[in-house]
């Protein structure tokens, strides 16, 4: 689990992968994409591919919004 912030059990994510769900709670975090593909082990190009996938996957055009959603749908959760 990421430091800081709690995955729910059934966030109804609209299709995610657990890869795409990771890479949005790294988002939510606030990290970038080069600390991203750090944290993960995997090149910038396959964050942004996750990230691209993620946005279709959920309406989102920018990362306020994909950051949103994971509130609105239990993804992360304020506090810890």
């Amino acid at each position: 689990m990421i430091a800081g912030l709690t995955p729910s059990s059934d966030p109804g994510n609209d299709g995610l992968t657990a890869r795409e769900t990771e890479v949005l709670r790294l988002i939510a975090r606030g990290l970038s994409n080069p600390e991203i593909a750090g944290q993960l082990f995997i090149s910038e190009a396959t964050v942004k591919t996750h990230i691209n996938n993620t946005f279709a996957k959920i309406g989102a055009r920018h990362r306020a919004e994909a950051v949103r959603y994971a509130f609105r749908k239990g993804i992360v959760s304020e506090g810890v």
